[in-house]
C-alpha cells in the first residue's frame, strides 16, 4: 500500500472536506424563524429546505463515492464543489422559496462527496488505529461542524442578515476547491469500469448483504444520525418555545460543541492506552444515559434550556466515543470499493437523519418529538452494536493479505 499523503495532511484535508456537509446544513438553522418572515412564508416550507437538503445529500453520495472510484478522488471533488458552490449562489440570492428550496437541494447533491471522500482517502492509505486516529479528527469535525454552526450563524444573522450565511457558505466552497487543487494527492487509480451499471450494483449488494458493514454502520446512523436529526428540532424547541434568540440560540449550542469536543480529546488521550473499540460501549452508555434523561425532561417537564442542552451534550460527549472505530470497522473489508462503502454509510447516516427530521414533522409538537425521536436513535445505537459484536465474532474483519496485520490491530 502506497501512502501518498502523511497521515497530517490527510487528517486536515478529510477534516475540512467531511465539514462542509453538516456546516451548510445547519449554519443557517438560527436564521429559519427569520426566514418565515423574510419570504412571508410558513414554517413548514421553510422546514422543506432542511429536507431537500438532506435529501440531496443523502442520495448524492452514491453517486459521489462510486464516482469518485471510478474517475478519482480529486475530479469528482472538484466536480462536486463546483455544484455546491452553485447552489450557495442561488440561495443567497434567492427571491422567493422556490429558489431558495432548490438552492438548498443543489448544495446538499454537491456537499455530499466532502463525507464519502473524506472517508475514502483514509481507507486508501490507511487501516488500524492510525485509521482510527484519522477518523477521530474527521469524526471531529462531522459532529462539530453542526453544533458549531448554528453559533456563527446567528452571529452572521445578527450583523448582517440572512444572506450572509449563504456568503459564508461561497467562501468555504472557494477554500475547498483551492485546497484540493493545490494541497490534495489523488490516493486511488481510477477505474472507468466500475462506472458500468452492473459492477456498481454488485458492490451495493456485497455491502448490503454484509452483516459487519451494516450492524457498524447502523450504530454510526444511530449516533451521528441524531445529531442531524435534532438540528431540524432544536430551533423551534429554544427559540419558539423556550424564547431565546437567534443570538441566544447560536452561543447556547457552544455547550453541545464543548462537550464534543471534551469528548474528541478524551478519546485521543485515551488512544493512548486503549484500543478504539474498547472506547465503544463508554460511548453508548453516555448515549443510553442522554436519551433516558430526554425522554424524562421533554416528556414530563416543561422545555428550558437546561432540561434540552444537558442531554443534547451528554449525547454528543458519548457519540465522540463511538465514531472513530464503528467508520474504521465498517469500511476495513472493502479496500477495493472504498468510496461506494463510504458513500453507502453516508446514505444510511443521513437518511437516518432525514428519516428522524420527517418523524418529528410528523409529530408537530417539537418537545415531544425531540423527547420521542432521539432516544429512539440512542436505542437503534446501541442494539446494532450488540448485532455488530455478534457478527464479528462468526466472521472477523479480514482483508488481502497485504492488509491482514493492520486490520487484525483494528479488531482488537
Amino acid at each position: 500500500m502506497t501512502l501518498r499523503m502523511s497521515e497530517r495532511r490527510t487528517s486536515i484535508i478529510g477534516a475540512f472536506l467531511v465539514a462542509l456537509g453538516p456546516v451548510s446544513m445547519a449554519l443557517y438553522t438560527p436564521a429559519m424563524p427569520e426566514l418565515v418572515r423574510a419570504f412571508a412564508s410558513s414554517e413548514a416550507a421553510i422546514k422543506m429546505t432542511l429536507s431537500l437538503y438532506f435529501g440531496g445529500f443523502a442520495f448524492a453520495q452514491l453517486v459521489s463515492g462510486t464516482l469518485s472510484d471510478v474517475i478519482g478522488r480529486r475530479p469528482a471533488t472538484l466536480i462536486f464543489m463546483a455544484i455546491y458552490l452553485a447552489g450557495s449562489l442561488m440561495a443567497a440570492f434567492a427571491p422567493s422559496v422556490a429558489v431558495l428550496l432548490a438552492g438548498r437541494l443543489v448544495q446538499g447533491i454537491g456537499a455530499s462527496v466532502g463525507m464519502t471522500v473524506a472517508r475514502a482517502i483514509v481507507r486508501d492509505q490507511f487501516t488500524g488505529t492510525t485509521a482510527a486516529r484519522i477518523m477521530n479528527m474527521i469524526g471531529m469535525m462531522l459532529a462539530l461542524g453542526p453544533a458549531v454552526s448554528p453559533t456563527l450563524g446567528g452571529i452572521a444573522l445578527g450583523l448582517f442578515g440572512w444572506q450572509s450565511i449563504f456568503f459564508l457558505m461561497v467562501g468555504f466552497a472557494a477554500m475547498a476547491c483551492f485546497t484540493v487543487q493545490f494541497f490534495m494527492a489523488e490516493t486511488v487509480t481510477p477505474d472507468r469500469g466500475k462506472g458500468h451499471l452492473k459492477p456498481i450494483l454488485a458492490a451495493y449488494r456485497e455491502l448490503l448483504s454484509d452483516s459487519r458493514f451494516v450492524s457498524s454502520t447502523l450504530v454510526i446512523a444511530g449516533a451521528v444520525g441524531a445529531l442531524y436529526a435534532w438540528a431540524t428540532m432544536l430551533p423551534f424547541v429554544l427559540i419558539s418555545e423556550v424564547g431565546l434568540t437567534p443570538t441566544e440560540f447560536g452561543v447556547g449550542m457552544l455547550m453541545q460543541s464543548g462537550l464534543f469536543f471534551s469528548g474528541t480529546v478524551t478519546v485521543r488521550l485515551l488512544m493512548r492506552r486503549f484500543t478504539p473499540q474498547a472506547l465503544v460501549p463508554a460511548g453508548l452508555n453516555f448515549i443510553g444515559m442522554a436519551s433516558l434523561i430526554l425522554a424524562f425532561t421533554m416528556h414530563a417537564l416543561s422545555p428550558s434550556f437546561l432540561a434540552v442542552m444537558v442531554p443534547i451534550g451528554l449525547y454528543a460527549f458519548g457519540i465522540a466515543f463511538v465514531m472513530p472505530y464503528m467508520m474504521t470497522a465498517a469500511m476495513a473489508p472493502f479496500p477495493h470499493i472504498a468510496g461506494t462503502a463510504s458513500a453507502m454509510m453516508g446514505f444510511i447516516q443521513m437518511g437516518s437523519g432525514l428519516l428522524g427530521g420527517a418523524l418529528a414533522a410528523l409529530v408537530g409538537a417539537p418537545a415531544l418529538a425531540l423527547g420521542t425521536i432521539i432516544p429512539g436513535f440512542g436505542v437503534i445505537s446501541i442494539a446494532s452494536y450488540v448485532w455488530y459484536c455478534r457478527t464479528v465474532r462468526l466472521r472477523p474483519l479480514t482483508v488481502p493479505a497485504s492488509s491482514e496485520e493492520a486490520l487484525r490491530e483494528a479488531a482488537e
